[in-house]
């Protein structure tokens, strides 16, 4: 496992939420403690608490980086209305630090052993361009790694043709490291999934993914008339699990269940397109089942022998191997 894969060390805290009450453990903390950075944990009794955010958490840019530590009994909510945790190295309110904000490396965020759900993005544009999507977590440049986490019943905006990542949405990370997503949970079961126009699980544009040892069941893309959107259709409807988009970047899936997600349109489990052909995806010991394109506005585009699954990318992908891909 790649060092930036694995958890982070917790053991000198930079900021601890809470004084070892429920109640000590509030909204204002957590967005206080994102904002100043470092490592974060909690200390919010011996039974697992859930926090519902009155406010989104920013990561700012010119903070130490952020190791968000929930140790595995804190639940970050978004109660239905809003997004959970937002970074952007292009926001100037999260101050700029450089020139091309939208490919440097820093922050470098780790999100690990804490769960994310109701974050709701709908809506939420900051009055900035392209922020959509990320309806619990939003990240435009720096890195993000996402450790032992989970995320049940998000939502972003119900359609349009490029906008997505009920869960996490991606935009122009570093260069230097794909974004990481390990031992993590996306839905999960009947009713807990997560739910977009595109891409209910995860959705980039530009953005390279490892996704190692996680789960992604019951996700839905809800949206209709696909990317571009067909005239008189309001778009979207691909990616039920994953959705991804721009030209040059890499999906590398190792040791991950897919089943039971859905797309109005196609790619009901992932939908990979590198315009410019020379993007690159690899499935190893991974399984994929019950994955279902269930709309009518179009028909499936799925791979032949390959359902759930559409690629667009460098000739000779994807590359499959040990892994069982069924309908």
């Amino acid at each position: 496992m790649p060092a930036a894969a694995q958890a982070k060390s917790v053991a000198q805290p930079t900021t601890v939420v809470g004084t070892g009450t429920p109640a000590s453990c509030t909204s204002a903390a957590v967005v206080a403690a994102v904002a100043n950075g470092g490592v974060v944990t909690f200390n919010c009794g011996a039974d697992p608490v859930t926090i519902t955010m009155a406010a989104t958490a920013r990561v700012f840019n010119d903070k130490p980086d952020l190791v968000l530590d929930g140790g595995g009994k804190v639940t970050l909510s978004g109660g239905g209305a809003r997004r959970i945790l937002y970074q952007n190295t292009c926001d100037q309110s999260l101050v700029w630090t450089s020139a091309q904000c939208n490919t440097q490396d820093n922050p470098k965020t780790t999100l690990q052993n804490i769960t994310f759900t109701d974050g709701n993005s709908s809506g939420q544009s900051y009055g900035l361009q392209e922020i959509y999507g990320g309806g619990a977590v939003f990240a435009r440049g720096g890195r993000l790694s996402i450790v032992n986490s989970r995320f049940f019943r998000n939502q972003c905006e119900s359609s349009g043709p490029d906008v997505g990542g009920a869960a996490v949405r991606a935009l122009e990370t570093s260069r230097a490291s794909p974004v990481y997503v390990v031992n993590s949970t996306f839905g999960g079961a009947d009713g807990w999934g997560n739910v977009c126009s595109n891409g209910g699980g995860l959705s980039s544009i530009d953005v390279s993914y490892a996704v190692i040892n996680s789960v992604f069941t019951h996700n839905k893309a809800i949206g209709v008339g696909q990317n571009p959107a067909i005239a008189g259709t309001p778009g979207g409807g691909l990616g039920g699990g994953i959705y991804m988009d721009g030209n040059t970047f890499d999906l590398s899936m190792c040791g991950t269940v897919m089943r039971n997600n859905s797309a109005n349109e196609s790619g009901s489990a992932i939908i990979y397109v590198s315009n410019s052909r020379t993007g690159t995806m690899s499935v190893r010991d991974s399984s994929m089942s019950a994955n279902r394109s269930i709309g009518t506005a179009a028909p499936s585009f799925d791979l032949p022998g390959l359902p759930g699954l559409f690629v667009l990318a460098a000739p000779g992908q994807p590359v499959i191997s040990g892994s069982s891909i069924t309908p």
